[in-house]
């Protein structure tokens, strides 16, 4: 990564591109045990940055169709109140149990929505289309439980090429589309096709490429299948879409091609991209996140229906 840290940003923002980023050796495509353990050591260092912090939010897990789930909320929303579908991050490799939970804690916080997260099955043991077939059951079930206007389907990075794909299988499927689709920064060219990883390559947070990744959950598959990488799909009749990039993140030719690509379908969708801004964000707290929290909470207000008045009349 380089060390030149811009004065566009906050202080806050500056330190956390002052940070030297992890960069990992991959291992071999079959060290099954290799890669539990990679995966076994980033998720606790992801454990540590929620050492201390207690969450606002009630949690309840459970099995949904087979699918070990967290549905997650903050005080005092009804019961009838819209589900967000949360989709981890984590390179389709990362970001499982506990990390999960409290990942989707803070999407129920920004969004004040009932928040479905789903612990999909990952690598090593397995690959693609487990981690799709686990969403899948969760939004079938889900459509069970909502209107699917009351139903808002996300993910970050490797949740948000799992929640496009989900919609592309849904629509094979003959299952209604959500209220509004949420990709963060999201990994919907397995490919890597984009300018972007090679113009970012050196300024982003994450490694410079994520390929033996992306090959080890494609499982032999060709990588440019649009279950695969959403961004090759058909994406006519996609819900309301917001999008989020960062001029330094990997994934930003992925987010502003998914933008064109949508807008090319019609459909209605906003592109974010935020300055200097990294994979993931700045950490969480700086005032450019809160920016992101707020435009998010904007869209999802303006694309979901209100919770019932218990009180009201029948």
């Amino acid at each position: 990564m380089s060390e030149w840290v811009p004065q566009s940003v906050s202080e806050q923002a500056r330190k956390f591109l002052a940070m030297p980023p992890v960069r990992q050796n991959m291992p071999a495509l079959d060290d099954t045990p290799g890669w539990e353990r990679m995966v076994e050591q980033t998720d606790q260092l992801l454990l540590q940055r929620f050492l201390g912090v207690e969450l606002p939010v009630e949690s309840e897990e459970t099995e949904i169709d087979g699918v070990h789930t967290y549905v997650l909320r903050t005080q005092g929303l009804p019961d009838d109140a819209p589900v967000y579908l949360s989709l981890h991050g984590g390179a389709l490799i990362l970001g499982g149990g506990e990390v999960c939970r409290l990942m989707g804690s803070i999407t129920a916080m920004t969004s004040a929505m009932i928040t479905w997260a789903v612990d999909y099955r990952m690598p090593p043991r397995h690959p693609f289309p487990a981690a799709l077939d686990d969403c899948v059951t969760a939004y079938r079930a889900l459509l069970k439980e909502r209107d699917p206007r009351d139903i808002v389907v996300g993910g970050g990075s490797a949740g948000g090429n799992l929640a496009a794909a989900l919609l592309l299988r849904a629509k094979e499927e003959g299952l209604p589309m959500p209220s509004a689709l949420v990709l963060i920064t999201p990994e919907v060219d397995l490919t890597e096709s984009g300018d972007s990883f090679h113009t970012n390559r050196d300024f982003d947070n994450i490694a410079a490429s994520l390929m033996e990744v992306n090959q080890l959950y494609a499982n032999g598959h060709d990588l440019a299948h649009p279950h695969l990488s959403p961004l090759f799909g058909d994406l006519a009749g996609f819900p309301p879409t917001f999008l989020q990039t960062g001029t330094r993140d990997l994934f930003l030719s992925n987010t502003v091609r998914m933008h064109r690509r949508l807008r090319a379908a019609g459909i209605q969708a906003e592109l974010h991209v935020f300055e200097a801004m990294p994979h993931g964000g700045f950490g969480g707290a700086t005032p450019e996140d809160l920016e992101l929290h707020a435009e998010l909470r904007r869209f999802l207000d303006a694309h979901r229906r209100p919770a019932a008045d218990p009180g009201a009349a029948s």
